[in-house]
């Protein structure tokens, strides 16, 4: 199957998994809304996409070079998904997210283990960076993992953790040497670290929009060295590796919101009657209108030209750049014009718009900030 063949027969997965999944999520808590849109995306196949075909995952052909998670299968999920649920779409590139750093780096036999289970969606995967005193700033890691007869043992605490207290493990990154603030390039080491450890215990907060997400604190945790994924000390690229590879699918996702925002604007100013006609007539309408189509699409080509460098295997570190940047706060943008052009019914608890609205925020700041972007692309463009 070509490229393009794939890649549209995943957007038709894609709609067809989003229409029919959103409907069976709701009334549900956050934790059982979570668990059954993993359910959803991995009962359909979606979730293979997340995981190499060398470990259980789909094929992506000649979608990705050297056997990757292909960059644009996931946006392609990840678009058609959220414009439906944003549950939907988090649970699928969590399963990615969270095991990408063992695929990229761990040993044949814990990936053999665990990744054709990820793939299925029989474990489900976290990604651990965040902590209080690190967030753009992985160099402020404080979390450390020390040697302790012949194993490793690690004491800290991270944070707005995906996935916290459903998650059957974590990649997880730690402190192997040095101190925080060192900058982490050698001091930093990958962990896989199974949810039963004794000494790991979850707690869960909320967020603006339903996620599950929450704070893993660890006491005296002890692994092998079997579950370090990478070098030790390499940790830090190999993080920087995962968000790389995922962080344009966020883009993805937040194309999504925009066009699922733009689809009921467009259909409240077609039925909306104002001063005796339609809202559609009214020029400041229509011109909003135009200009989120305008920017929707701006961004939709930007997040084509990186998921293609990504996929072709290339650094691609503007193109990220500039698609996260650009798609999500677009996203914010319509989202809001799209809650104003709905006007009370915008506010309105459960509306669609007013989901969108809460759904999109996060979305400027999880893995990567915009300031963050503004910074890769300024560094980039004056080395």
């Amino acid at each position: 199957m070509t490229p393009h063949a794939t890649l549209e027969s995943l957007r038709e997965l894609a709609q067809r998994v989003g229409k029919a999944g959103a409907g069976m999520l709701a009334g549900l808590d956050e934790t059982s809304a979570a668990r059954k849109a993993l359910a959803i995306v991995s009962e359909s196949g979606a979730t293979a996409w997340a995981v190499p075909h060398a470990w259980g995952g789909a094929d992506a052909g000649a979608l990705a070079a050297n056997d990757e998670v292909s960059c644009r299968a996931l946006c392609t999920l990840r678009e058609g998904l959220a414009y439906h649920s944003a549950m939907l779409d988090v649970m699928l590139v969590m399963q990615g997210l969270g095991s990408y750093s063992l695929a990229r780096a761990g040993s044949d036999a814990l990936r053999s283990r665990v990744l054709p289970r990820v793939a299925s969606g029989e474990l489900v995967a976290a990604f651990a960076l965040t902590e209080t005193g690190a967030g753009s700033d992985l160099g402020g890691v404080a979390t450390r993992a020390e040697r302790h007869h012949g194993r490793w043992r690690l004491s800290g605490a991270k944070t707005f953790i995906s996935n916290a207290g459903i998650a059957d493990f974590y990649t997880l990154l730690a402190r192997t040497s040095g101190e925080p603030g060192d900058g982490g390039k050698a001091s930093l080491t990958m962990f896989f670290v199974p949810a039963e450890s004794r000494g790991l215990s979850t707690s869960r907060f909320e967020v603006t929009s339903p996620h599950p997400i929450g704070d893993v604190a660890l006491e005296a945790v002890e692994v092998g060295d079997e579950h370090v994924l990478g070098s030790v000390g390499g940790g830090l690229d190999v993080a920087l590796a995962t968000l790389g590879r995922f962080r344009t699918s966020v883009a993805a996702a937040a194309n999504g919101f925009s066009r699922r925002a733009l689809d009921e604007s467009l259909a409240h100013a077609a039925s909306r009657v104002q001063f005796g006609k339609p809202l559609a007539a009214q020029q400041g309408v229509a011109f909003d209108l135009a200009e989120i189509d305008t920017r929707l699409r701006a961004a939709q080509l930007l997040v084509r030209e990186a998921a293609e460098a990504v996929d072709r295997g290339e650094r691609a570190t503007r193109e990220v750049a500039r698609a996260k940047l650009f798609a999500t706060e677009s996203a914010s943008w319509i989202c809001d014009r799209a809650v104003q052009l709905a006007g009370g019914l915008g506010v309105k608890r459960g509306s669609a718009v007013e989901h969108l609205w809460r759904d999109v925020r996060a979305l400027r700041i999880y893995e990567g900030t915009s300031e963050i972007q503004k910074l890769i692309l300024a560094r980039d463009l004056l080395a």
